[in-house]
């Protein structure tokens, strides 16, 4: 359980000269991403962080997202560009960019893009470690007890390489740790299935599967719009519940324990400190957890801060300071939450080449 911290630790990040442009997702496609920029805009000013965001039907607005890339990117002084996510189109819309401007340093985050081509565009790319959470996360099931591992998904996302070959990493894990691997099917939200027919299954099939295999199974579902139905059966049946599929304090756990944010997503450490409250009293204590932050908030955050030392040439102009980024992030997590978290960083690889500026990351567990 993560301490209360009396009073919020001052930044001491340097200024710079010109502006940081953001794009966030959407806040009806993502709300942590929307939110992200938050914390940068109140530190240097809306004067010094431009937000700006996707269509919300991305997928058939590409020339929106040029658009908005255009008009930010004729601004001189705009000197860096996050983008969280780095949605299908993001690619297209840099390009447009780079037509008028090689001078902006251009940050992917979350990319959704084919990462060959990702890696052309963007000269940072922070991303979740897909394949290695599969296996860090049935680590952190065993911790918690599980004895089985339920993986909730469709046909939709098993499609996708990232996530089935995810999948088979967690059957692996399982199998070598000594844990019963169920491959559940779960309703696509993107479907057949409604909000009220996602929370009627789990309601349905979590108890099932708790009552066959007993209350040390551990439920983990690939999509987000799952999370809040399947954390409600999860603490319903005293089962358990090793991460969301973007881990956060604020994926699932507010919605489902009933804990209210008021919009403020600024406040981890309320979230974190009603959760472990909450899950004491439900008889929960270590059944549930997550990372001790949003991951797409630190990428945000942590992107904006190494471009500021591009910007203050503190770092190369080529290549990633890997001491430096990963300074960054730690000082992002110590200064939201006032401790101290281990944040793992490794180089994406394909084919036999690694990208040492595509890094992808890992965080430790918070235990509510």
């Amino acid at each position: 359980m993560m301490g209360t911290m009396s009073e919020e630790k001052a930044y001491n990040s340097p200024l710079f000269q010109g502006k940081i442009a953001l794009i966030t997702d959407h806040p009806f496609v993502n709300v942590d991403d929307f939110h992200s920029p938050d914390r940068l805009v109140a530190k240097y000013g809306a004067g010094k962080i431009i937000h700006a965001n996707w269509p919300e039907e991305f997928i058939v607005e590409r020339d929106t997202m040029i658009d908005t890339v255009t008009a930010l990117a004729a601004d001189s002084d705009v000197r860096a560009l996050i983008i969280n996510q780095a949605v299908e189109g993001s690619n297209i819309a840099v390009d447009k960019l780079r037509e008028s401007r090689d001078d902006i340093f251009v940050v992917y985050c979350n990319t959704n893009e084919k990462r060959s081509e990702a890696v052309l565009r963007a000269d940072l790319i922070l991303s979740l470690d897909e394949i290695g959470m599969g296996s860090a996360m049935v680590k952190q099931a065993k911790k918690q007890g599980a004895k089985v591992f339920v993986h909730y998904s469709f046909p939709r996302h098993m499609a996708q390489l990232i996530l089935s070959s995810r999948r088979d990493v967690i059957k692996q894990e399982c199998i070598n740790g000594g844990i019963v691997f169920v491959d559940a099917t779960a309703p696509d939200p993107a479907a057949e299935a409604s909000l009220s027919g996602i929370q009627q299954f789990f309601h349905e099939d979590v108890p099932k599967l708790v009552a066959r295999y007993g209350e040390d199974t551990a439920f983990y579902s690939t999509n987000c719009a799952q999370q809040i139905s399947l954390i409600k059966a999860v603490v319903d049946n005293h089962a358990i519940y090793p991460q969301p599929c973007c881990p956060s304090p604020f994926n699932g756990f507010p919605e489902a324990l009933g804990i209210r944010t008021d919009g403020n997503y600024a406040d981890v450490l309320y979230v974190i400190n009603e959760a472990c409250r909450i899950a004491a009293e439900k008889n929960m204590t270590d059944r549930l957890s997550t990372w001790p932050m949003s991951s797409s908030m630190m990428f945000t955050n942590a992107g904006a801060e190494y471009a500021i030392r591009w910007i203050n040439n503190e770092v190369p102009k080529k290549g990633i300071d890997r001491e430096v980024l990963e300074q960054c992030m730690n000082d992002y997590v110590e200064e939201v939450i006032g401790e101290a978290s281990v944040v793992y960083m490794t180089p994406y690889s394909e084919r036999g080449e690694t990208y040492y500026h595509y890094i992808q990351v890992l965080m430790s567990y918070l235990d509510f």
